[in-house]
């Protein structure tokens, strides 16, 4: 499922427009990401956990040359499932 799928199920179920469901998930969507590039946790109950985890400095090799080569350190994103989410997962056959 895509984005204008996820606007066009929730616009029906919410009973909104497709615009209406369209900007709310954007706003969602954008809270989230904010949230996240802050270093804040974001847990939807049920649903799962948005987390920045932090990579250390590592050294690995250049696929082209076979030079190895520093990895910087950085941070990145994950997500955690809830308890829901892998119960509903878990249950589809």
């Amino acid at each position: 499922m895509r984005k204008p799928e996820l606007a066009s199920a929730i616009a029906e179920r919410a009973d909104l427009t497709k615009d209406k469901a369209g900007q709310v998930l954007n706003v969602i969507l954008d809270e989230i990401t904010d949230s996240v590039a802050r270093g804040q946790d974001v847990a939807l109950i049920g649903f799962g956990s948005f987390t920045v985890r932090e990579r250390a400095e590592r050294s690995g090799k250049n696929p082209q040359t076979g030079k190895t080569m520093t990895i910087p350190a950085s941070k990145t994103v994950a997500f955690k499932p809830g308890k829901g989410l892998k119960e509903a997962v878990g249950n589809k056959k």
